[in-house]
């Protein structure tokens, strides 16, 4: 059974007020307000001297559990919000793996779910290492980007992105924070930049992201209230009250702690947020949590795992 042997999280210690942002997206006062007040979102994470390479470096810094166990690496997955991340032809992911000695790494990029991806990819190393078949190989899952253009450093009306990276050390099976259940709806009839479709999304968003986290709930033979935490993606705060209210879960188990202080840092929200809630104390050792996200680019997608700590 797949299961995370470690996850770090890395966030940049410089801050920007969203107000700093809003010049740049021509937003009033009125928005501005309402994105602080509404939705709850105050500042997001910038590297300004640091490149990608840098962010997804100081993620697997903090990834003790790799240490010595290079050599057991048989797959690198980097999951990506968005097609490109960095101007060709670099290629950080690569020189990340030749300075941690990962050559025997089969490496390659997990996308098309936007947002979502991050949980794609652990679905996929997973799959990976238990077709290979070996109860000793590994995979490392990267996720963050640089906010390097306007449409990574704004989802309109929704929130800001916000740089940082994640790294997880992925095990064919293990004692803690076993995968359960996964679930993914991929929608693929918001392909299309009618501003119709775009309204659709936003008012099926909570129902859509409700169900497939009831879906992996009940994949794994759980029940909400059996779930301990939710590690949400990090949108904003309204995005998950009405959720929470879908879902009648209680509010304060969804881990929005990061929301405020390093906005939505693409796929890695929920891992830097699995961090928090370690840190907090939140993560008890057999109990039933969630990861949940959702993506919207080429089409839309709503995604969610359960795990046991």
């Amino acid at each position: 059974m797949t299961a995370l042997l470690a996850v770090a999280g890395y966030l940049p210690q410089d801050r920007v007020p969203i107000e700093d942002l809003a010049e740049q997206f021509e937003l009033s006062s009125m928005q501005m307000k309402i994105f602080r007040r509404y939705h709850k979102l105050g500042q997001v994470g910038r590297d300004p001297q640091g490149n990608l390479l840098d962010l997804l470096r100081g993620a697997v810094a903090g990834l003790d559990a790799l240490r010595g166990q290079e050599h057991r690496v048989r797959y690198v997955l980097h999951a990506r919000t968005f097609p490109t991340v960095v101007p060709y032809p670099h290629n950080p992911v690569h020189e990340l793996c030749q300075e941690l000695g990962l050559d025997r790494a089969t490496v390659f990029a997990v996308g098309h779910h936007a947002c979502a991806s991050g949980l794609l990819a652990i679905d996929a190393a997973g799959r990976l290492l238990d077709a290979d078949g070996d109860p000793d190989g590994l995979a490392l899952v990267l996720a963050g980007e640089k906010a390097f253009t306007p449409e990574a450093r704004m989802v309109p009306d929704t929130s800001f992105f916000g740089e940082g990276a994640s790294a997880c050390l992925v095990a064919p099976a293990g004692e803690r924070d076993r995968l359960l259940s996964y679930a993914a709806d991929l929608r693929g009839e918001f392909d299309t930049d009618e501003e119709e479709a775009a309204l659709e999304f936003q008012r099926i968003y909570a129902e859509a992201l409700a169900e497939a986290i009831q879906a992996a709930v009940a994949g794994a033979g759980l029940t909400m209230d059996a779930v301990s935490l939710i590690l949400p993606h990090n949108v904003n705060h309204v995005a998950w009250h009405q959720v929470c209210r879908t879902l009648d879960y209680p509010r304060e188990r969804v881990v929005l702690d990061n929301v405020a202080t390093a906005g939505h840092v693409f796929c890695a929200d929920t891992f830097v947020n699995y961090r928090t809630a370690q840190e907090r104390g939140l993560l008890r050792p057999g109990e039933p949590y969630v990861m949940a996200a959702a993506g919207a680019g080429r089409g839309a997608t709503f995604s969610a795992m359960a795990l046991r700590h």
